[in-house]
């Protein structure tokens, strides 16, 4: 049974369905990973949704920040738009909510022992090791899965705090491990978060590292999937740190990473 973990679909849903044929995808017998945002900007988020949602073997799916804006905008109360939001379709449909519950009871990391393979949207803080990972991706789960997720989402937004510390608690300290792993690409050398920079590596500033390269990071001696980061266009310098966010969105294309061996496929969005 091969699994394949798949870059960020953003609603995209004929980009995903070519990129099954070309794997020759068994829904009865292959595994998908998806590393977050399947929904949002781009036209058939609710197609997502209801395709990944159903598929017989159980996906692995980590949240992505465009899926926290979809359950914030389901169940959070009022939070700013983006004027290219695509998600009222999902907002209108008479499964929305009920695809929302399933959706908010996704991971934020997952990890797989068998495969040493372990896979979260934005990249894991440099912070922190794979228990220290592992521990505050369950917090954050816990929250979002649990009876009280309507007041963690209504408050989920915001840059602030910017660096994690053991000592912060309740919202704080959920909103920012939210932000290490669902908005994170640069990190200062203390590994603070800098979520304003949104420019390719080669335009930092000298006092940002990708968070991969940060100086202080504690390695991670696993292979680390991740998304988000679509200015990459897939490559990542470390041997086993794994960008698969293609940009698929942006005319680029949708990527499939076979886990099993790390083969690459994709295809190219006809946008």
């Amino acid at each position: 049974m091969p699994d394949y973990a798949i870059g960020d679909v953003q609603g995209c849903f004929e980009p995903l369905q070519r990129l099954l044929e070309l794997i020759d995808f068994n829904e009865k017998r292959d595994r998908l990973w998806f590393v977050g945002d399947l929904v949002n900007r781009g036209p058939e988020s609710l197609a997502v949704l209801r395709f990944v949602s159903s598929l017989p073997v159980t996906p692995r799916v980590t949240l992505g920040n465009h899926d926290l804006h979809l359950l914030a905008s389901l169940f959070g109360g009022r939070p700013w738009r983006g004027h290219d939001d695509t998600l009222q379709e999902v907002m209108r449909a008479a499964d929305g909510e009920a695809l929302g519950h399933w959706l908010r009871k996704q991971s934020i990391l997952y990890y797989s022992p068998e495969l040493q393979v372990v896979m979260c949207h934005a990249g894991i803080s440099p912070l922190w090791d794979l228990p220290q990972a592992m521990q505050h991706a369950r917090e954050l789960e816990e929250v979002l899965a649990g009876e009280h997720y309507r007041d963690f989402l209504s408050c989920m937004y915001g840059n602030k705090p910017d660096i994690w510390s053991d000592d912060l608690r309740g919202n704080d300290r959920l909103r920012v491990i939210t932000n290490y792993y669902t908005r994170m690409r640069f990190c200062d050398a203390q590994g603070r978060l800098e979520l304003d920079f949104k420019e390719t590596v080669a335009q930092a500033p000298a006092h940002l590292y990708p968070w991969y390269e940060v100086p202080c990071r504690k390695e991670i001696d696993i292979d680390i999937v991740f998304g988000h980061w679509a200015a990459l266009m897939g490559k990542c310098p470390h041997p086993k740190i794994h960008a698969i966010d293609t940009g698929c969105l942006w005319g680029g294309q949708l990527t499939a990473l076979r886990l099993q061996d790390m083969q690459r496929f994709a295809v190219w969005n006809k946008k």
